[in-house]
């Protein structure tokens, strides 16, 4: 008897065991609200800003052809890009920095009043993208593709190859900028910053933002060598902050 007794205990007890179990598991947990009980919130914006001299040109280098087949066009067209591939390489540009952009083969119409437009020819494009990660002798290479075929070129789009450390020093330029109005702003309300209640990132430009494109055609270029002068690129961060004053 004294042992079926103590079987049943521990059968309750065991039965009460998962009970309290899920209790502890869904115990809420405390999260203090984006706005304080007490004191008088203040949301600053703020933009960090640093600079860097771009480090990474990408242009985009095309060969148009035209033929009065397709056949004819694609074949001029194909020989052309190859003589431009060949080039880049020769001059060192990675495999991975060059990438195809387009390929396009259209016709080409004659239009005459009152008539059906008639096709005169076609038109064959390829185009690739290029990125050079020595600026200053990119435009020395913008040259030797125009000799070797290649009649239309856009760019350059200047930009920051890594611009983590950049936009980690945007950031702590855009804190700084916060706490500066944030302290402003309470004295002037004769009040004094508590602490910062959240920081929100709520834009970044890596200053890879595109420039002015140039367009250059065979025959069109200077005789002197085509000169890329970097400059200096702006890299900012804009934050949310929410200042507790009191």
């Amino acid at each position: 008897m004294k042992t079926a007794s103590f079987l049943t205990a521990l059968a309750g007890v065991a039965a009460i065991l998962p009970a309290a179990g899920a209790i502890a598991q869904t115990a809420p947990t405390t999260v203090e609200p984006m706005v304080p009980a007490a004191g008088t919130v203040l949301d600053v914006s703020a933009e960090g800003r640093t600079t860097r001299v771009p480090d990474l040109a990408t242009i985009r280098a095309g060969v148009v052809s035209q033929s009065p087949t397709a056949a004819a066009a694609l074949t001029d067209n194909a020989q052309r890009m190859t003589k431009v591939l060949d080039a880049l390489k020769r001059a060192g540009v990675a495999p991975r920095d060059i990438a195809t952009s387009s390929v396009q083969l259209s016709p080409q119409y004659r239009y005459a009043d009152n008539q059906p437009p008639v096709i005169t020819g076609y038109q064959a494009t390829n185009t690739v993208s290029i990125r050079f990660r020595d600026v200053a002798k990119s435009g020395t290479i913008l040259d030797a593709l125009v000799a070797q075929g290649a009649n239309q070129i856009d760019g350059p789009n200047l930009s920051i190859d890594k611009p983590e450390a950049a936009l980690d020093e945007a950031r702590a330029d855009a804190i700084a900028q916060a706490k500066r109005r944030a302290d402003l702003y309470a004295k002037a309300a004769g009040l004094r910053v508590a602490r910062i209640v959240s920081i929100a990132e709520s834009g970044q430009d890596t200053g890879g933002s595109p420039q002015p494109m140039m367009a250059m055609m065979r025959g069109a270029m200077a005789k002197d060598s085509t000169q890329i002068a970097p400059g200096e690129k702006d890299v900012t961060v804009t934050l949310s902050v929410r200042f507790l004053l009191n």
